[in-house]
């Protein structure tokens, strides 16, 4: 628990663009996984019924019983299953094991755009509300300006209040 707590130190922003950057280029690598279905019965079933090898066999590389096996296959298929199980199952198998998140938008930054934007229609929709009360209203144009120049700054700072 305590490595957890060292490790974790407050980046400035050249290190926080550096590792969406290198996040980003790790996420176009898997982009095509994320078209990759689990199939309904899980993982464990799946290769080794493919393998053509028995649960007993299964069991007895993994030094467990048919019956904890049978539970792992079932606890995948309901999603259910630790990390740790899926990576012993799969040395079992002879295969790697690997897991991860890839970015609903493509990239890190992205998601960091689409967020930014809207965070800053949100402030400038306040500001420009404020100003029509005060008969000060602005143009689109302005307002479009506005959103454009607000969402590069938020952009770029990457506040906390960005997932408010």
């Amino acid at each position: 628990m305590g490595q957890y707590f060292e490790s974790y130190v407050p980046m400035d922003k050249s290190h926080r663009k550096l590792l969406i950057e290198q996040l980003d280029k790790k996420f176009d690598k898997l982009s095509e996984l994320k078209n990759v279905d689990t199939p309904p019965k899980g993982w464990i079933y799946t290769i080794r019924t493919a393998l053509h090898m028995s649960l007993e066999q299964l069991a007895k590389r993994l030094h467990k019983t048919q019956s904890t096996v049978q539970g792992y296959e079932a606890r995948e298929a309901d999603k259910k299953i630790t990390i740790q199980k899926l990576m012993e199952v799969a040395e079992a198998l002879d295969c790697h094991f690997m897991y991860g998140f890839i970015p609903k938008d493509g990239s890190l930054n992205n998601t960091i755009e689409k967020r930014a934007l809207l965070t800053a229609k949100e402030i400038v929709a306040r500001t420009s509300h404020t100003m029509q009360l005060e008969d000060q209203g602005n143009s689109d144009e302005r307002l479009r300006n506005a959103i454009k120049s607000r969402a590069e700054l938020i952009k770029n700072e990457i506040p906390k209040y960005l997932w408010d």
